[in-house]
């Protein structure tokens, strides 16, 4: 009979978001970390939220009030009112937390490395300020009076403004009236006031100051800034369209229109300030809920970053670092086609150089003896060689095609762009599937070569995108190998003409097999612990959030199988329960770097099945996007990933955290005399893998109070 998981089995996915996102924070918080590193992490924490509302709060608000919405499954059993109210209180402590960290640590640390952010009212060079103010913000900003004919303006999303009541001394106007000044997102958001750029005052703060010179003849009665979070996943699902392209414009347009999910104001903002604006964007205030987030601090410390990019402060930066060429590249002055024929190639970012990814299909472009290229682009970067390589190919007579995802959440526009300029170059573009995102990360180039045509392959776990390539984990593999080769044509003709039938010899493809693949490869593992056979599990990942997936996991480490998961982000799995996951350990790692490659094992042996893949564990990947999860077959590769990629990261006692049964993560601490040990840094730190000895798995030291309270759950 099959096994009945509960709700309290399952850990809801938005509040286990809010906990990834609150390891970020720790990163700033830890005086271990570089101080302008944890200026980035603060930064990076307000980015991550801002998503987080503009995405997943804006779809928990239309299942919670839009009665035509239907409520998304939930295994955790939570209703979409009770997900927003957890939400709620879980933000504003996090809120807390951050601007605790920047006004009472970061302030003042930054302060001692002689880097000073002040208020407008203790700079003593107030001549630069004010020329500053007339030079450059005065002929840029526009000072707006709301009144019936004047009305009022729509407020962008993540724009910052401040708002104010002003009480008519003279001249023509209401007696009293609410006006806004949006501040110039064209101009720094720190603005320095010496010469040598050591002290700064933002941006707003200036403008605040000089507001009864913005509007002449009125008294300043009360003022704040605000900050507005729009709704910004509109579906295109369903919708029909003969030109994706001017769809994808069209939702652009939109996403800029769209309701608001969230105000942040200032913390000590007059309450009639605010509910003006509340009234203004139909927000909900109520007192079990409210989307009004009161700051106790400067609003959007995503700027932050202006302050990480400071020149001259290296040493308060994590070090530079040169990523080393993949072991199989290593031959001086070999042709990469005739490395990758001579064997597949493992490469593993940004430890190892993205550069062969990017020289694969530049130097595809110019080679007399391609005949073709195919690309998946979902993410790439600004100035992409890569993109620049596939004109020039075409450009040369190659019969090059792109696949362009146009729905890249947040990157829909430069995606257009790239669209536009590959078309016209004579590139042949597909967008993809209508209703499905291609999240696959695929190149094949074809090329005549003396014994016949020959494919060669490049599969990864990232984006084709030399900028993230830096600060993302990734791993990825080339090969030249026939049913690779074949394979990935077969995709390429799904992608480009709904192409079925084919019989997938090495990838295993979503939405077609890859979720029940999965399963059965859990399965297979349960079958054999249950036989007294050796078994295991291993899984390193973003996020896992499938139900499905987490109740064969759970069925797995009943029957006894070994299970170790890295994941990330969210974990709707609950580790450690009595008689449901007491096999089952979950760390998450958050460092420099962002872990994002994906390494699934399934077996206890030599001969255990190895893949690596562009997919999380979430049903978006398994039915809503075009994935990928493919073998990793060499031996000398298998033991890269297996022997020492794969122990070194279940070693981390540094940067890892487990996950508790209750949702709570603890930091893992080296045991008595136990070496530290960072898996980032000795990545960065090692050649070919050449790691130190390093033990199975740090256990989680806990205090004797959570000791207790597990003896006390078993019982």
């Amino acid at each position: 009979m099959e096994q009945q998981f509960l709700p309290e089995h399952f850990i809801n996915r938005e509040l286990s978001w809010l906990e990834f996102n609150a390891r970020v924070l720790e990163e700033a918080q830890d005086p271990t970390t570089p101080l302008l590193e944890r200026v980035k992490f603060l930064s990076i924490f307000s980015s991550n939220l801002d998503e987080f509302f503009m995405v997943r709060v804006a779809g928990l608000r239309e299942q919670a009030f839009e009665f035509e919405t239907p409520q998304d499954y939930n295994p955790d059993g939570l209703r979409a009112i009770q997900q927003l109210q957890r939400i709620n209180d879980r933000t504003a402590k996090l809120i807390v937390d951050q601007y605790a960290c920047w006004s009472d640590d970061i302030l003042p640390a930054l302060k001692q490395e002689g880097i000073r952010i002040v208020p407008c009212s203790k700079v003593k060079n107030t001549e630069l300020l004010d020329n500053y103010f007339h030079e450059r913000i005065y002929p840029i900003i526009t000072p707006m009076a709301i009144d019936p004919s004047h009305p009022r303006p729509r407020y962008h999303n993540r724009g910052l403004y401040i708002a104010a009541h002003l009480r008519r001394r003279s001249g023509i106007g209401p007696k009293r009236m609410f006006a806004v000044v949006q501040i110039p997102q064209v101009l720094p958001r720190l603005v320095a006031t010496d010469a040598d750029g050591s002290e700064f005052v933002w941006l707003e703060d200036l403008v605040c100051q000089r507001l009864s010179e913005l509007f002449g003849g009125h008294e300043v009665q009360t003022y704040a800034p605000f900050r507005l979070t729009r709704d910004s996943d509109l579906d295109l699902i369903h919708q029909e369209s003969d030109d994706m392209l001017k769809m994808i414009e069209e939702r652009l347009r939109l996403r800029r229109r769209a309701d608001a999910t969230r105000l942040e104001v200032s913390a000590d903002a007059d309450a009639e300030l605010v509910q003006t604006i509340v009234e203004q964007e139909e927000l909900r205030v109520r007192s079990d809920y409210t989307e009004v987030y009161r700051i106790p601090g400067p609003l959007d410390l995503t700027s932050l970053l202006d302050l990480y990019n400071l020149q001259d402060h290296e040493r308060l930066r994590d070090a530079s670092t040169t990523p080393r060429s993949p072991v199989g590249l290593r031959r001086v002055g070999e042709d990469i086609f005739d490395a990758i024929r001579r064997r597949d190639v493992l490469l593993h970012h940004p430890f190892e150089d993205f550069a062969p990814v990017v020289d694969f299909i530049r130097k595809a472009a110019n080679d007399p003896k391609v005949l073709a290229i195919k690309q998946t682009l979902y993410r790439t970067s600004g100035d992409s060689p890569i993109v620049q390589s596939l004109v020039e190919a075409a450009e040369n007579g190659k019969h090059v095609t792109a696949l362009v995802e146009l729905q890249a959440r947040f990157d829909e526009q430069a995606n257009v762009t790239w669209a536009r300029q590959l078309e016209q170059s004579g590139v042949h573009v597909v967008y993809g599937f209508l209703d499905m995102k291609t999240h696959c990360k695929v190149s094949l180039v074809v090329r005549e070569e003396d014994d016949g045509v020959r494919r060669y392959v490049h599969l990864g776990t990232g984006n084709y995108n030399p900028t993230t390539a830096r600060i993302y984990t990734d791993l990825g593999l080339f090969t030249s190998n026939v049913d690779f080769a074949s394979d990935v044509s077969a995709l390429f003709n799904l992608l480009t003409g709904y192409s079925q039938g084919y019989e997938w010899k090495k990838l295993v493809v979503a939405p077609m097999d890859l979720h029940n693949r999965t399963i059965e490869l859990i399965n297979e593992q349960a079958e054999r612990a249950r036989a007294g056979q050796p078994s295991r599990i291993f899984a390193k990942l973003n996020s896992l959030i499938d139900h499905k997936v987490i109740e064969a996991l759970y069925t797995a480490s009943q029957a006894g199988v070994p299970i170790d998961l890295v994941v990330r982000g969210i974990c709707g799995l609950r580790p450690g329960i009595t008689g449901i996951s007491d096999t089952i350990t979950v760390r998450s790692i958050v460092d420099r770097f962002l872990e994002h490659s994906r390494i699934f094992v399934f077996g206890a042996e030599d001969d255990c099945k190895l893949f690596l893949s562009s997919a999380d564990w979430m049903p978006r990947n398994f039915y809503r996007r075009v994935e990928v999860m493919f073998p990793i077959e060499l031996g000398s590769l298998r033991k890269t990933v297996l022997q020492e990629i794969i122990p070194a990261y279940l070693a981390d006692n540094t940067k890892a955290r487990q996950l508790r049964h209750d949702g709570t993560y603890v930091r893992v601490q080296p045991a008595r005399g136990e070496t530290p040990y960072r898996v980032q840094q000795a990545l960065l730190n090692s050649d070919s893998y050449e790691l130190p000895k390093i033990k199975k798995a740090t256990a989680v030291r806990e205090s004797k109070a959570s000791k207790s309270k597990k003896k006390t759950r078993a019982k």
